[in-house]
């Protein structure tokens, strides 16, 4: 499991490009806000199509299958294999499907334009994640939670756009969002000429040094199973709120579609914070006590929303939002930090998950209030958080042992 490295190649010692982070994540902000219309539209195609929840499900699942299968292989191969310029290439397939979206009339002509979209979104995340690792400088949980918490604004600015945007002026108005497309191609040009530049050697090679994972590869394959189990509950109980929170809020509360947007932004909004929070945190104190807090610590909160008014149902989310979303970027640094010098396929297999999780939960739950209610979905989701008892037996590793050897995942593809 051992990597061998050389010499900097073109990197300062502990220099972390601010510019490259900052794109990064301006471009994860608008290729997420473009994935995130789609779960705000939902009750528009529901209405005009008489969907049943059970359709919505598929939609979501669609959409997050197409956005996770494709990642750990797209991370896998340009771990060995890198394409600088598959960034802006993977967005024009966002840009189509944000098109056919505008004028999809049916059922089937939504799930065709959804795969488009989730295309694009596959392609981004595992190399954009990596070029935030490489303009870290030694600062991983920094430069992570700066790239994540790009998307989750990202995320968060969805449900407003389409609240005083594609409400008002109706399902063709989704073309104008593909313009967010052309502009993040454009965006992403320099960045890929950076990174392009950054994959050539700029010295000899010095003295060869392996890195070897921190643990035994039987703790390493125990871990990364429960770091999938902590994924699966987190990911399982934010897709009952990105998808049915608006639903929830006008079944129960009988709030207008354009206030229950604005309540998911409150909660998108907090989900931005959060995430932003765990990643240096975890650089501080380690990433398994902010993985810990953040999964088990958010369970009182689940237990009590199911119960609340409309005022404590809105506090109650922002919490949850603040908490849980912490554990993301911890979560994938530590896995890291548990496989050096696979970078493009941690963060593949875990932006996959994320995304191929939120859809299997959004297609059942939506099935389940088919069957049930949805408030029945949010007593049944709450117990979800309970999972992160598996936190105790994760291993404590050796914060920063890996950062002693500079940017071994680019070493790696350079070699």
């Amino acid at each position: 499991m051992g990597i061998k490295h050389g010499q900097d190649h073109g990197f300062g010692k502990n220099e972390t490009v601010y510019f490259i982070l900052t794109s990064v994540a301006v471009c994860h902000l608008l290729n997420d806000s473009m994935q995130s219309l789609l779960p705000s539209v939902y009750p528009m195609f529901k209405s005009a199509l008489h969907l049943s929840f059970g359709q919505i499900g598929l939609i979501a699942l669609t959409n997050q299958l197409t956005a996770s299968l494709l990642q750990p292989v797209v991370g896998l191969y340009t771990d060995r294999h890198p394409k600088p310029f598959s960034l802006p290439i993977g967005l024009c397939s966002t840009f189509i499907g944000l098109l056919l979206l505008s004028v999809a009339h049916s059922f089937h002509a939504i799930l065709f334009a959804t795969a488009f979209v989730g295309v694009g979104s596959s392609v981004f995340h595992p190399e954009a994640s990596r070029l935030a690792r490489m303009a870290s400088g030694g600062r991983y949980g920094l430069a992570q939670s700066l790239f994540q918490v790009g998307g989750n604004v990202g995320i968060a600015g969805g449900p407003l756009l389409v609240a005083f945007v594609v409400l008002s002026r109706g399902q063709s108005s989704i073309a104008w969002f593909s313009l967010i497309a052309l502009l993040t191609i454009i965006l992403l040009m320099p960045v890929s000429l950076w990174y392009r530049a950054h994959l050539t050697p700029k010295t000899k090679a010095g003295p060869v040094h392996v890195v070897e994972s921190p643990v035994s590869p039987r703790k390493v394959r125990m871990s990364i199973g429960i770091l999938v189990a902590l994924i699966f509950s987190k990911y399982f109980y934010l897709s009952s709120i990105n998808n049915y929170l608006i639903f929830y809020l006008i079944s129960k509360f009988q709030v207008s579609v354009r206030n229950a947007q604005i309540h998911l932004f409150f909660f998108l909004a907090s989900v931005a914070v959060g995430t932003f929070v765990g990643g240096p945190v975890g650089d501080r104190i380690g990433r398994k006590y902010v993985i810990w807090v953040s999964i088990l610590g958010v369970l009182p909160f689940t237990l009590l929303l199911p119960h609340a008014n409309l005022f404590w149902t809105t506090i109650l989310t922002v919490i949850i939002g603040l908490v849980l979303a912490s554990a993301f970027s911890a979560i994938v640094v530590y896995a890291q930090e548990l496989l050096p010098g696979k970078v493009g396929m941690i963060s593949g297999l875990f932006f996959g998950l994320a995304f191929g999780i939120g859809g299997l939960g959004a297609a059942l739950f939506g099935r389940l209030a088919d069957l049930t209610s949805i408030g029945f979905v949010y007593k049944v989701c709450a117990y979800l958080p309970a999972i992160g008892l598996l936190t105790a037996f994760l291993p404590n590793l050796h914060e920063g042992r890996t950062q002693k050897v500079r940017q071994i995942d680019l070493v790696e593809v350079s070699r």
